[in-house]
């Protein structure tokens, strides 16, 4: 029978008060601080997948930007063996090419182009043409539908066809014409050949309107004449440049160039790619280019011999290759806050299931079912939690915009679900019949930890952390797996090594030190043992700062090693080809403050080495001060010896040289002829070397003989044409030396380099930033969630310690001696957690950093591994204990002294 609803104001006086706004109203700064965590908690979840969308995506798109239009475009020819084109033939063709794209990737609104080109250029041989050396200058033809939107006509006309049997009339760029000296009117003609001189008429000239328009890209000098050398041992240069044809005389590219090449170039929007998309999209590509779409295409237009070309494939694989090498190491510290995060909320459930199990205990005994009484818990989180997600969410949603919203999503309700959750759970265990302690069940559950920790370091000591089939969960929670055991095994050593304190300290005067120190060996609140919860956070906030920390710690080092071992030492002076550097040069070098070990060098690469077992390979010998070498080689890690080795023998011995092993295996007493710009020196092997800091790359090839009176080869060993120095320099300082000190027609041609201008080119990449940027935030986050789980900590045992406090202050104790047993009894953990912490930190590195490949976030190859270096775990740990320590000290200062006066007034009713 149903109850009749109230009707009168006294009945509805008398109705029950609704249960979740009587709770929520009876501890209002309660609900305030569990909104604010599960906000703080889903903000973080919800922006984090956001944040790591918008850096890959940024990274992708930067690295095929810098790869330029060329190979990010897709490049479509035929040859005139399919017969010639019209000009509505070439346009057809485009928009048949257009029209396969938009679906996976488009075409750029701007940079493409189409038109035709001679397969070979022409040498002119007008009298009057400028030759530099005495070499006829090279003339192509050109034609472009659309050059005249992207050039401005400064005289004469644009071409057409030209007369029957006439000059063919052609536009040239006005740079070009003045180069050349051909200006308008002229007639450009051909060394007669098998088809005879032919013949072309300069009859327009036009001007870039931009030169550095992508329209223009690859395009053979046709906005100049281009300055070209002949690949002779002494090349010689000579001029280059492309001529503009009009539409009807298309028909005549072919006999001028020996053949005609049409051509497509259609670039790819690269700034609206996604990283999440580029398999795709890489598909998609790779099909245009050599699979269904480009015989589709070769059949439309009626092309068999259409060919499609573009680098794309190759670079998408590129990128696809840095995020996979990138994300596992970008993965670790966002996977630590989410440890340290969890561990929080069930502190923070412990702590409100212990304030508030007298009440629902209470509440069973009256005939309050566990069921109804989880409901309504949860019905309370419900009016906390939902709302504060729901805004997090939002908030992060606006604050970083993105393409894709289901790992934000899935992310921030795994957070709410977890704040919405581990209170009515907390609450169903209290209500559960109780159940006597079970160390066997606490052993297995340890052992079952650490055999999940022993597999994830096998897997990654087999497979590395990055991995061919992608992200792989495993090798990501190994760190945090080692994190976890150490705070297992921690949590069994602490009572024992806290006990042996407390032990050490009731031998000495006073009892406040000892009182602490023995309620940290059991557990204060009067639980058998210390807490693990609060331990497994500290852990898991320093050991992930500490592996991260590492890891960046040797991206620099190793991508200072990289930019050393590309420039020779810190900084490079290089004499322009065929000269050397000034002696007041490379004095004034040497004297710049912060200089360490100057070389100066005379390096020249044609040379070759006579009798090896190779036969006369062609070496580049490096002739330096042995002693200042070898010191050089030593800091730049490459090519490092004893210089003793280079000292010079008796006067027609051969003189002692270092070899790259691809010229001489091994050492040896053997002699060998060494020939430098027609002098013959004899030369042995001292010592075999992996390579030598004047050159970059691997050092194949390479002689160093030693800078002595003996090794006379040329005049110019005596004056270096190379200067390299280790050291803290700056480029620009650099550039003005060589300004001041070289002759005025050498000196913008010197090239300078320094290791600083290298390492901010290899750190420059935003797959890099973005990797970083993650990693600070989640030190960040951690630091601060596992300050929020001492907290916890302090505030549930806030009740027993002041009643303890308020007993002892009766007895005589001073409140500074109160403060002093707080920090007593709070402190050990947070140490015992910050040595625990940088141990396991260590150990991490030293378990899975071998198997860590750092290229990605270089930018450059290296070798596989970490440095372990004893600072960024030191600032991890002894951060995170000081931070923790304040927090203990601030806690005790301000709520104790509150804590034993309210006890004090209320009486101890326990």
């Amino acid at each position: 029978m149903t109850r009749p609803a109230p009707t009168t104001a006294e009945e509805r006086a008398l109705r029950p008060a609704p249960w979740v706004r009587t709770r929520l109203r009876a501890a209002p700064l309660t609900v305030l601080l569990g909104a604010a965590l599960a906000f703080v908690s889903v903000l973080l979840a919800a922006a984090l997948p956001r944040a790591v969308d918008r850096g890959a995506d940024q990274a992708l798109r930067s690295f095929l930007h810098a790869q330029g239009p060329g190979p990010t475009s897709l490049f479509a020819s035929a040859t005139g063996r399919g017969g010639p084109m019209t000009p509505q033939d070439l346009d057809s063709v485009r928009a048949a090419l257009g029209a396969r794209t938009g679906g996976a990737f488009r075409i750029a609104p701007s940079g493409s182009v189409h038109g035709a080109v001679g397969v070979k250029p022409r040498g002119l041989a007008n009298p009057g043409l400028d030759r530099p050396e005495g070499i006829d200058p090279l003339l192509s033809l050109t034609h472009l539908p659309e050059a005249a939107a992207h050039t401005a006509l400064v005289a004469g006309r644009w071409p057409d066809g030209g007369e029957p049997g006439g000059p063919l009339p052609v536009a040239l760029s006005r740079s070009a014409s003045e180069t050349l000296k051909a200006p308008l009117g002229t007639v450009l003609e051909t060394a007669p050949g098998i088809s005879g001189t032919l013949r072309a008429e300069v009859v327009g000239l036009y001007d870039a309107a931009d030169p550095d328009d992508v329209y223009w890209t690859d395009l053979p000098c046709l906005t100049r004449a281009c300055e070209t050398r002949t690949r002779d041992t002494l090349p010689k240069v000579f001029w280059q440049t492309s001529a503009l044809v009009g539409a009807d005389g298309l028909g005549r590219i072919a006999p001028w160039g020996e053949g005609i090449e049409y051509f497509w170039r259609l670039p790819v929007d690269t700034g609206v790619l996604r990283a999440d998309l580029l398999p795709g999209v890489s598909r998609e590509v790779a099909a245009f280019v050599t699979g269904r779409t480009a015989s589709e295409l070769s059949l439309a237009v009626e092309r068999p011999d259409l060919r499609i070309r573009s680098r794309l494939p190759e670079l998408f694989a590129q990128a696809e290759a840095r995020q996979r090498g990138a994300a596992p190491l970008a993965a670790i510290g966002p996977a630590g806050v989410a440890g340290v995060a969890a561990v929080v909320f069930c502190l923070a459930a412990a702590l409100t299931g212990d304030r508030r199990e007298a009440e629902l205990r209470l509440l069973s005994a009256r005939g309050g079912s566990r069921r109804s009484l989880v409901r309504r818990l949860l019905a309370e989180g419900a009016l906390t939690v939902l709302p504060a997600a729901a805004l997090a969410t939002w908030l992060a949603l606006r604050l970083l915009p993105a393409p894709r919203l289901t790992a934000s999503l899935a992310a921030a309700s795994a957070v709410t679900l977890l704040a919405l959750l581990a209170f009515p759970v907390r609450a169903f265990v209290l209500l559960s019949a109780p159940r006597r302690p079970s160390p066997r069940r606490r052993l297995v559950g340890e052992l079952l930890v650490l055999a999940a920790t022993a597999a994830a370091v096998v897997e990654v000591r087999r497979r590395g952390v990055v991995t061919s089939a992608g992200f792989d969960p495993l090798l990501v929670a190994a760190p945090l797996l080692l994190a976890l055991s150490g705070a297992l095994l921690l949590a069994r050593l602490q009572p024992a090594l806290v006990g042996a304190l407390a032990g050490a300290a009731g031998r000495r005067p006073g009892l406040v030190g000892f009182l602490g120190l023995a309620r940290a060996a059991r557990g204060s609140g009067g639980r058998g043992r210390p807490s693990v919860l609060p331990l497994i956070a500290l852990l898991l906030a320093v050991t992930t700062g500490g592996f991260g920390a590492t890891v960046l710690a040797s991206v620099d080092a190793a991508r200072l090693q990289v930019a050393r071992q590309a420039v020779g030492g810190d900084a490079q002076i290089t004499a322009p080809l065929g000269d050397a550097l000034t002696p007041e040069l490379i004095r004034a070098a040497n004297e710049l403050p912060g200089v360490r070990t100057p070389v100066a060098a005379w390096v020249e690469e044609d040379a070759f080495v006579f009798g090896t077992e190779a036969g006369s390979p062609q070496v580049t010998v490096v002739v330096v001060d042995p002693v200042a070498y070898a010191a050089l080689a030593r800091t730049v890690g490459r090519g490092g010896f004893d210089p003793a080795l280079l000292a010079a023998g008796a006067p027609g011995e051969p003189v002692p040289a270092l070899f790259s092993s691809d010229v001489v295996p091994q050492a040896g007493e053997q002699a060998f002829r060494l020939r430098v710009r027609g002098e013959e020196l004899q030369v042995r092997a001292a010592a075999v070397v992996d390579g030598t800091p004047a050159l970059s790359g691997s050092g194949a090839g390479t002689l160093v003989l030693p800078a002595d009176p003996t090794v006379a080869l040329t005049p110019r060993v005596s004056s270096p044409n190379r200067w390299f120095a280790t050291g803290a320099l700056d480029t620009d300082r650099l550039r003005e030396l060589v300004r001041a000190n070289a002759p005025a027609s050498a000196a913008e041609h010197v090239l300078v380099r320094t290791s600083a201008d290298t390492v901010a080119e290899l750190g420059a990449d935003p797959l890099q930033h973005s990797a970083g940027r993650l990693f600070w935030a989640a030190v960040a986050g951690a630091a601060g969630f596992a300050l929020l789980a001492v907290l916890l900590t302090l505030m549930r045992a806030a009740p027993d310690r002041a009643a303890l406090l308020a007993r002892l202050r009766t007895m005589g104790l001073r409140p500074r001696q109160g403060v002093a047993l707080i920090l007593a009894e709070s402190l050990p953990q947070a140490l015992v957690a910050a040595v625990g912490g940088g141990l396991v930190a260590a150990a991490a590195v030293a378990l899975l950093g071998p198997a860590v490949d750092l290229s990605a976030l270089v930018g450059a190859p290296v070798p596989a591994g970490l440095r372990f270096t004893a600072r960024p775990v030191l600032t991890q740990a002894l951060g995170l204990a000081a931070l923790v320590a304040a927090a203990v000290l601030a806690e005790a200062a301000i709520s104790g002294r509150r804590q034993i006066s309210t006890e004090l007034r209320a009486g101890d009713q326990r």
